[in-house]
């Protein structure tokens, strides 16, 4: 595998046509940003005709990313077997892989029903309800790490949390909820990549998920409707029908959308911590920076790198033929760091101004369904981390994911200041 630095050369010297910005080598060592500058200044809109997934287009600047996730009557979801995902058998049946459609490959009227069946689990009054619980499982995970030793963030913080409000969200037994976690990695994971040797053990993890769920749902179909995911389900007229393969689905969205997000946010949070020292120690001044840490969080780390569309009729966009049937790459990475947007966006600036304006949970019909909830569980998390360490140090190299999907950790050797 090539390193940072050779891989900022290639960026500078290699010839356009060339530039493949899907490749997950770039995403396991962050070399990534050195190809989406030239491509934000020389070829925003850039074709890539030869990559692992095929042929497809990047969008890599910001406002161009926004107008086309905007436009989901030109660039839909619900073409190419549904997929949203450069990597179409990460979620359907290519290659081995097997359906599992839900609603983020879905078009509007389809799209709406769906998610209108789980949208009151963000609702006003449930994330009170959230809020007591989720600073409780924090102080609990905080307080039982050692303090001046090296410990992986990424496990003892970052998945105990996510992995907890998951199985909240759910009503999920909280004894088995280390599957939760298994499964969201095994969904977001290529087969042969480390955590699954086969298309068929891949399969059979998501059928004993799929099982796991229909029994839950039996169970919430025969009480009163409750505030969780599966009673959600359960009782919404609308979700009445669906097939196995639909619910595993929808459960698979829900899953991931849960937990690989956050965790990736709570991990990033961390190591932004590490890099930018001085913004720490302002924030510890001033605990009001808060309200602007946690968006910042979000989009410095950017856990989910791109959204696909495909466009269902030929569209010039920004001097670009796009024709139809072609797979169109919104990388919100990079247009989490577009120079003519951002300022200083390779930063992590705790007071910058109108933190908010990132693209980390999408715009339009598909904006992120559960990003209070997400903001939530970091905001207590960085009030509490404030509360209790003078330093959070970062003391070894991350491992990062190699995917080009989830912007995340593997490993974040930390150690912590009293």
């Amino acid at each position: 595998m090539k390193t940072q630095a050779e891989h900022a050369e290639i960026a500078r010297t290699i010839p356009l046509d060339k530039i493949d910005v899907s490749n997950p080598e770039l995403f396991a060592i962050e070399a990534l940003h050195p190809y989406f500058a030239r491509l934000r200044k020389e070829a925003p809109v850039h074709y890539c005709a030869e990559s692992a997934y095929g042929p497809y287009w990047s969008i890599t600047k910001f406002n161009d990313i926004v107008a086309v996730d905007m436009n989901h009557k030109v660039f839909s979801s619900d073409h190419t077997n549904g997929s949203f995902v450069l990597d179409d058998t990460t979620l359907n049946a290519v290659e081995g892989g097997i359906s599992l459609p839900n609603f983020l490959g879905m078009d509007p009227p389809t799209h709406d029903v769906h998610r209108l069946a789980v949208a009151p689990i963000v609702a006003p009054q449930n994330l009170l309800r959230f809020e007591a619980k989720i600073r409780e499982r924090t102080k609990n995970v905080l307080d039982s790490l050692p303090i001046g030793e090296t410990f992986n963030w990424v496990d003892r913080v970052s998945i105990e949390l996510t992995t907890m409000m998951l199985a909240t969200l759910l009503d999920f037994p909280f004894e088995d909820r280390s599957k939760l976690t298994r499964w969201s990695d095994v969904v977001t994971t290529r087969p042969g990549y480390g955590l699954v040797d086969t298309w068929e053990q891949r399969e059979q993890e998501l059928m004993e998920c799929l099982a796991y769920f229909q029994e839950l749902y039996a169970e919430r179909k025969k009480l009163p409707p409750q505030p969780d995911l599966v009673s959600m389900l359960a009782h919404a007229p609308s979700m009445q029908n669906l097939t196995p393969t639909d619910f595993l689905g929808m459960l698979v969205l829900l899953i991931v959308g849960g937990n690989d997000t956050t965790r990736s946010s709570m991990s990033g949070g961390a190591y932004a911590a590490s890099l930018f020292p001085e913004g720490f120690a302002k924030a510890k001044a001033n605990r009001a920076l808060i309200s602007s840490i946690v968006p910042e969080i979000v989009r410095w780390q950017t856990p989910i790198s791109h959204m696909r569309r495909t466009a269902i009729e030929d569209i010039e966009f920004q001097g670009q033929k796009i024709r139809k049937g072609d797979k169109v790459a919104m990388w919100y990475l990079s247009g989490n760091r577009d120079e003519e947007v951002i300022d200083r966006p390779m930063e992590f600036i705790v007071d910058r101004p109108r933190p908010r304006h990132h693209l980390s949970f999408g715009f339009g019909i598909h904006r992120c369904l559960g990003n209070r909830v997400a903001e939530l569980q970091l905001k207590v998390l960085v009030e509490e981390i404030l509360a209790r360490y003078s330093q959070v140090e970062v003391v070894g190299e991350p491992v990062r994911v190699p995917s080009n999907l989830i912007h995340g950790f593997i490993d974040l050797p930390v150690r912590l200041h009293a």
